[in-house]
């Protein structure tokens, strides 16, 4: 199935799994329909610039699930779409009480800033609000989320936000590392409501997943292939040798991707 949309753009990933992307705005995000046999998981839902709804209604007819990776507001975005949200526990009550460390005022102008496409008449920034809500369940380090004839399991890594969690989808051997790895811009970790030492630690436990095929990130480039964890691995040890793992330290450049403390 190929969808044509104003501000999403649909990538088949394969039969039974595909990706949501908001190339428009200057954070590039990605969200991940993911299609059991009983229900489908839908990870992250985007910046809430526009309905993501209105596409995962096109891709199956299965009851959707939303894991969240973690709560900041681009990836939270279209959650009041959906009846059942499940997030880590650490982040139950940034969900529910709302994001801390960055304020409304900081979330309305990156939200707002460097859109390269035309927003809905429905986005008015001056007046956005992340979502807010009772999740549905919590989430724990080793959850195996169930859809029928695949299988979840939910590593909790810490450090870019105190519940953020990484998916891997035992079936199609892919992980899902929402904002503890990507590629093309720093990986943040100089928010106040960030920890470098828990996000070198999390880089620490992908970089060990033996039968990771392919991992897939929040922002940016889709797909990285699974050799990237050799560099994590590597990009670990270099930055505990140099004792760089705390804020204020800036930008910290490896081959293919980058840290910013």
């Amino acid at each position: 199935m190929q969808i044509k949309d104003a501000w999403f753009t649909v990538e088949k990933i394969d039969d039974i799994t595909f990706a949501i992307s908001e190339y428009g705005h200057w954070e590039q995000v990605h969200s991940y329909l993911l299609i059991g046999a009983e229900s489908a998981a839908l990870i992250d839902t985007g910046l809430g610039i526009d309905h993501i709804k209105r596409i995962t209604d096109q891709l199956t007819k299965l009851p959707i699930i939303v894991i969240t990776t973690h709560v900041h507001a681009d990836h939270i975005g279209s959650h009041d779409a959906f009846e059942t949200i499940y997030v880590h526990e650490a982040d139950a009550d940034w969900l529910k009480h709302g994001i801390k460390g960055l304020p409304l005022e900081q979330i309305r102008k990156d939200m707002a800033r460097n859109i390269t496409i035309p927003v809905p008449d429905t986005f008015n920034p001056n007046i956005y609000k992340p979502y807010q809500g009772e999740p549905t369940g919590l989430l724990g380090d080793g959850d195996i989320v169930e859809l029928g004839e695949r299988s979840l399991i939910i590593y909790h890594t810490p450090g870019h936000s105190p519940g953020h969690i990484c998916i891997f989808d035992t079936k199609k051997r892919y992980l899902f590392t929402g904002d503890l790895l990507y590629t093309g811009t720093p990986i943040y970790a100089f928010y106040p409501s960030t920890n470098p030492i828990d996000l070198v630690n999390s880089l620490e436990k992908i970089a060990g997943m033996k039968a990771v095929a392919k991992i897939y990130g929040g922002h940016n480039d889709l797909e990285m292939d699974a050799s990237l964890l050799d560099e994590v691995q590597e990009a670990v040890i270099e930055l505990r040798k140099q004792d760089v793992v705390r804020h204020g330290t800036g930008i910290h450049r490896f081959h293919r991707f980058s840290v910013q403390f």
